[in-house]
């Protein structure tokens, strides 16, 4: 596999000053993927937004894991509500 749409985990969690052990905590909780080529780990460049969403959770408004994985599934939901809506509305206009 290309590591071109991949950012390396030690190399990000130096530049965010942030642990790599919480960076493996997420993905345990099946809150981010992660691959691991050649005993690297690497998050994929379309997941980013969604882990430094999560780290601002951990870090900056100090949400435990517990919490992250409550709030991580409940806005999941929300997206999931929000383009059913929206394909609600196109179809509406369709007919």
């Amino acid at each position: 596999m290309e590591t071109t749409n991949l950012l390396a985990v030690p190399k990000f969690c130096e530049v965010y000053n942030i642990e790599l052990g919480f960076v493996n905590a997420l993905h345990e909780h099946g809150l981010i993927e992660l691959v691991i080529l050649q005993n690297v780990q690497y998050v994929q460049h379309e997941h980013l937004r969604d882990l430094e969403r999560l780290i601002r959770l951990h870090y900056d408004l100090e949400i435990n894991m517990e919490g992250i994985d409550v709030i991580a599934h409940l806005l999941k939901r929300v997206e999931a509500m929000q383009e059913e809506m929206a394909i609600l509305r196109n179809s509406q206009f369709i007919k």
